[in-house]
């Protein structure tokens, strides 16, 4: 099947799967005596074919409240579908941004103060002064790139790795 038995859909719509079951069926391929299946050997180069790669996990929806804060709902997602209770809501990650301007730094360092185990990749270390085009950023754009650079510099001793992902 789609899952090859190694995560089976749960039973229940609103389970959540503990981050250990998820990390043992992600990383522990069973050996299955050979073929192209999830047991199969690696190839020579060491890559992961993308079918063994691939896995469906539900997540539980989290609806936005305003046009901003897409990135903290995905966020208040991740941390549901980890199973970490430790949030009751986007406002209460609004609070813990303290900018209704959330900017992807601003993600990685709530999903930091959560302990969630993250990479982060991005093609601009700091704000991109490109987005003073764009009418959501515009007012305060300028605020944003002082905050946001600050945040980028701060990261390596918060214990946030930043990596530059050039693109192709």
């Amino acid at each position: 099947g789609p899952t090859d038995g190694l995560l089976a859909p749960p039973a229940v719509d609103d389970v959540m799967w503990p981050l250990c079951f998820i990390s043992d069926r992600l990383f522990k391929v069973p050996e299955d005596g050979g073929g192209d299946g999830p047991g199969a050997p690696l190839p020579p180069d060491g890559r992961i074919p993308l079918a063994r790669r691939s896995y469906f996990i539900d997540v539980p929806h989290v609806q936005q409240a305003f046009t901003w804060d897409c990135g903290l709902a995905c966020v208040l997602m991740v941390l549901r579908t980890l199973g970490l209770d430790c949030c009751h809501g986007i406002a209460e990650l609004e609070k813990l941004c303290r900018t209704t301007s959330v900017w992807t730094v601003d993600l990685a360092y709530l999903l930091h103060k959560f302990s969630v185990n993250f990479s982060f990749f991005t093609v601009t270390i700091g704000a991109n002064p490109q987005y003073s085009a764009e009418t959501f950023y515009r007012e305060q754009l300028q605020e944003d790139i002082d905050r946001v650079d600050e945040l980028f510099g701060k990261a390596l001793d918060a214990g946030i790795s930043i990596q530059i992902h050039q693109c192709v």
